[in-house]
């Protein structure tokens, strides 16, 4: 598969949606949720999202032809990739931690005031 690079994907844009956007989103989107629901920190979120990251970068690595931080000469362009996918998979995984971390404080406080709507 020829490279089609852009500012977003590497390889093509329908590999970004599926190994980044599904895949990796998913699985952010359930580490988001396990981190409210044991009451952890934003750094354990951190943490997990970077391992997803690196997770998605080799999937993007192995099945389709992406960079990845080895050898030397690919590791700007992977660290840009790597970048792109930490932001999108970060904001997915607190998207999640956020939805679930609202119901929780609703339920758990529910009679201290009305609960809010689920992304404001």
């Amino acid at each position: 598969m020829a490279p089609d690079m852009s500012l977003l994907w590497e390889v093509s844009w329908v590999e970004f949606l599926v190994v980044t956007l599904a895949l990796g989103g998913g699985g952010a989107w359930m580490v988001g949720r396990s981190t409210a629901l044991t009451w952890s920190g934003w750094g354990v979120l951190v943490f997990y999202v970077l391992l997803l990251t690196i997770a998605a970068r080799f999937i993007h690595f192995s099945l389709f032809g992406g960079s990845f931080f080895l050898p030397a000469s690919t590791m700007a362009t992977a660290l840009h990739y790597a970048v792109v996918d930490f932001v999108l998979l970060m904001a997915i995984a607190a998207a999640g931690r956020q939805f679930v971390r609202r119901r929780q404080m609703a339920r758990q406080y529910g009679f201290l005031r009305p609960a809010a709507p689920n992304l404001s």
